[in-house]
């Protein structure tokens, strides 16, 4: 073995290690333990198909599986609405002023996730600030009840919680490109949807993929939102998951969710995958 090869096998040891620790290691005992047994008196190494047995027969698992997809896919496209304009405006801001915009948009992520969540019970609550504007304005007459504990609370609080891994990416894809290219489409008598079709939308794709991605695997593994404030119709997988270790101590079968929720979306990612390279959506993001 030459010099070069052991030292480049000494570059990525550590990371190879880090990886297999942390990353490999925790996913393999996973799908090990969703074959094993719980009872009342803990969890044994004795292999069933009993947990997997129990998600088939049971159809709830399915409807709250697909309920968890659907409420993914509609968050992204929402934070996608709502980011863009917001990373187009921040990269076409002076040099000193973008920083100051940066600023503004990391700054409510600098406090707690559950915090950031929290934040949407006084304000969707009956006596919370949304309903105390639209009374003192006279549009209602008594407090809206179905503001808060729904589906619709879930995605707003989503939304919110997520967007900076939206426009993060799709205003580092915006800031690289060439403002001559504009100027030439401008020059060769393009309209400003025009140019922003063919040439500003094309060349942001890998940032806007990148941050669709990211904002689809967060939200399907949501659990705190929905938790607080999804009520019994906003909820989502990570709260079918969760009971299985904190209250009824089937960890087996919290096991068996776990290794369900991640083969479906890693089924999305793979369909994903036939129109998009995704080696080349996190590397252009």
């Amino acid at each position: 073995m030459t010099t070069t090869n052991l030292r480049g096998i000494l570059l990525v040891l550590p990371a190879t290690v880090w990886l297999l620790v942390f990353s490999v290691a925790p996913v393999v005992l996973l799908i090990m333990m969703s074959f094993w047994t719980s009872s009342i008196f803990g969890t044994t190494t004795d292999l069933t198909l009993d947990n997997y047995r129990v998600i088939l027969d049971d159809p709830i698992y399915f409807k709250v599986l697909f309920q968890t997809i659907r409420i993914s896919a509609s968050v992204t496209l929402i934070s996608l609405i709502v980011s863009y304009p917001m990373a187009y405006f921040i990269a076409t801001r002076p040099s000193a002023t973008k920083a100051i915009f940066l600023v503004l948009l990391f700054l409510p992520f600098w406090s707690s996730y559950v915090v950031r969540t929290f934040v949407w019970l006084p304000m969707l609550g009956r006596s919370g600030l949304v309903n105390s504007i639209l009374m003192k304005l006279g549009i209602i007459n008594a407090p809206l009840d179905w503001l808060l504990y729904n589906e619709g609370a879930t995605h707003i609080a989503l939304v919110y919680v997520y967007t900076l891994f939206m426009t993060l990416p799709i205003y580092l894809s915006l800031d690289k490109l060439d403002p001559k290219l504009i100027e030439a489409a401008a020059d060769l008598g393009a309209g400003p949807w025009r140019t922003f079709r063919r040439v500003i939308l094309p060349l942001s794709m890998p940032g806007v993929l990148s941050g669709c991605v990211m904002v689809f695997l967060l939200a399907c593994g949501a659990y705190v939102t929905p938790q607080m404030l999804g009520g019994t119709s906003g909820i989502m997988f990570g709260n079918i998951i969760a009971p299985q270790y904190t209250v009824t101590n089937n960890w087996a079968l919290g096991c068996a969710l776990s290794v369900v929720l991640i083969l479906v979306v890693s089924l999305c990612l793979m369909i994903f995958g036939r129109k998009v390279r995704l080696n080349d959506v996190f590397i252009g993001g």
